[in-house]
């Protein structure tokens, strides 16, 4: 393994992460096996019903992604494939890749059991390394919070334009925070040690890098054009607080006993609402275009919200 390809951070692994008993459980129970946020409309306080909210984000997404019907596009970190089946019935050809081997297994199972064999597929893989696509061959590819595990987020937006036809689409629903140097000095000394666990301990250290602008950068770096963000912070929040308010009581528990390492998503869900409320961390939605053939030159930035 060279050196560029080595983690960036010495966290705890992806496989690891997603095999602890919080996050096999909280995520079956809470959100139904998906792996994402909910989108609500802004000023929204309540955050139920769940399910419903898991679909909007989702349809967001897919019309970021903004592709006809019969595209070939790639889940990068496809988990068990809930966003790759939802979007395959959206009309869109899906190949899902995800370095768990279980969320592969079952992900298989449930593409089976539902006849979508012909419209959607998942192998184990590491999204760094795409060997198996060939170049130039994906109308779109997309993640779903899941940049932030890559252990080298500049090479995994490489593979992706590189796999990308000219003109192409990569959308991303991926998290950025407010870096040490912009940090507010009222920041409350908790809130700073939190979002360092949470990164460690939550296999995120792409996720640790992404402070405000990096992503813009890194997409441009790569030869990416027309990168758009959409600040959809405000759009997360209900489900943030439903998080924080779960979590509550069980996290004072966990830190009575100093074990927050083990019980990273809640501490995640307890602290990050209330980083949240103070504008450390927020959600965003990128977009970006693989140049077409006949274009070239300087990226274009948009911003909303």
């Amino acid at each position: 393994m060279t050196q560029e390809e080595e983690p960036l951070i010495p966290y705890r692994s992806v496989e690891n992460y997603f095999a602890t008993w919080e996050s096999r459980v909280g995520y079956k129970l809470v959100l139904g096996g998906t792996r994402h946020h909910g989108y609500y409309k802004a000023g929204t306080k309540w955050p139920f019903p769940i399910n419903p909210a898991l679909r909007r984000m989702e349809d967001y997404l897919y019309n970021t992604l903004d592709l006809p019907p019969g595209s070939e596009v790639l889940d990068a970190g496809c988990g068990l494939c809930h966003v790759a089946m939802y979007f395959a019935r959206k009309g869109l050809r899906v190949q899902g890749v995800d370095i768990v081997e279980n969320h592969i297994r079952w992900a298989q199972r449930d593409i089976k059991a539902q006849g979508m064999e012909d419209k959607v597929s998942a192998r184990v893989g590491n999204f760094q390394h795409l060997d198996h696509i060939p170049s130039g061959s994906l109308d779109g590819v997309f993640t779903m919070e899941t940049f932030v595990h890559a252990s080298n987020g500049k090479q995994v937006l490489s593979e992706f334009f590189r796999v990308l036809k000219p003109g192409g689409t990569l959308a991303m629903h991926e998290y950025w925070h407010v870096g040490d140097a912009e940090m507010p000095g009222d920041t409350p000394r908790d809130l700073i040690q939190s979002a360092k666990r949470v990164n460690k301990f939550g296999a995120m250290p792409t996720g640790e890098l992404l402070t405000k602008g990096v992503m813009q950068q890194w997409l441009k770096d790569q030869g990416f054009m027309d990168i758009e963000e959409v600040n959809l912070s405000e759009n997360i929040a209900p489900m943030s607080l439903f998080f924080c308010l779960l979590g509550y009581i069980p996290y004072l528990i966990i830190c009575f006993f100093g074990l927050q390492a083990w019980f990273v998503n809640t501490e995640a869900g307890v602290q990050g609402y209330r980083a949240l409320k103070r504008g450390l961390w927020g959600y965003a939605s990128y977009k970006a275009k693989k140049p077409p053939k006949n274009i070239s030159g300087e990226a274009r930035l948009r911003r909303t919200g």
